[in-house]
């Protein structure tokens, strides 16, 4: 049977450049959104490695205001909402409706893997239009912990009801991939602009320039496998 397609969100189905006119706004410089981003991941790896995990929301506010304190900017508690709140109003790249929907017609099974709680993945996909692409949107923070640890992808491939090896991680982040395919999934890398693989780990036997070439390479390997 083909492999379940799950998908990560932030950076791969949803833009974080809706953010920008905020970091423009508050940093002068709009570019200090990926640093901020970074940060943020950052502060969750750190506490899936030392079992001090609290959501990728507290570690979104955390990293903000850290960069906020790099940057000596300071930053009251509703602009840091608005920043905060536009993750839940993400817009989705360009190539992504119709794709999803390519792999949908073609019978395959997709579900959402995500960092953020069930609750702010959902309000992410709903405010996207993207919602009803998914059989079901799984969140690390039901396992308090998060990607690339391989729990969270056992913790999908069991919601999903497959093996770890018959579900495939999508995703636009090498850290992600790695993380999936060392738990034991198959993978594909999306190369979003600024996105690329190590090329001295594990390497997924499917990748694309966007979507819509990630779509076409899954669908003839899947679909051959089914």
């Amino acid at each position: 049977m083909p492999r379940v397609i799950v998908f990560d969100l932030i950076g791969t189905l949803l833009d974080l450049r809706a953010l920008d006119p905020h970091f423009e706004r508050f940093f002068g410089d709009a570019a200090v959104r990926k640093e901020w981003f970074t940060q943020t991941l950052q502060l969750a790896m750190a506490a899936a490695l030392t079992n001090a995990y609290e959501d990728f929301g507290v570690q979104a506010d955390t990293g903000l205001e850290m960069t906020a304190r790099h940057y000596k900017v300071s930053m009251l508690g509703e602009e840091k909402n608005l920043i905060l709140g536009t993750l839940r109003k993400l817009r989705p790249f360009p190539d992504v409706a119709q794709n999803l929907q390519r792999l949908r017609d073609a019978g395959l099974r997709l579900a959402a893997l995500t960092n953020s709680t069930a609750a702010t993945a959902e309000a992410q996909l709903t405010h996207a239009g993207l919602l009803d692409h998914f059989e079901q949107v799984i969140s690390a923070d039901e396992v308090h912990c998060f990607k690339p640890a391989p729990e969270v992808y056992h913790l999908a491939a069991r919601r999903l009801g497959v093996e770890p090896d018959q579900m495939r991680l999508v995703a636009a982040h090498d850290w992600d991939v790695t993380g999936a395919l060392r738990a034991g999934c198959a993978a594909v890398f999306v190369a979003r602009p600024g996105q690329v693989m190590n090329p001295f780990g594990p390497q997924p036997d499917v990748r694309g320039a966007d979507l819509g070439e990630v779509a076409e390479n899954i669908l003839a390997v899947e679909l051959a496998q089914g």
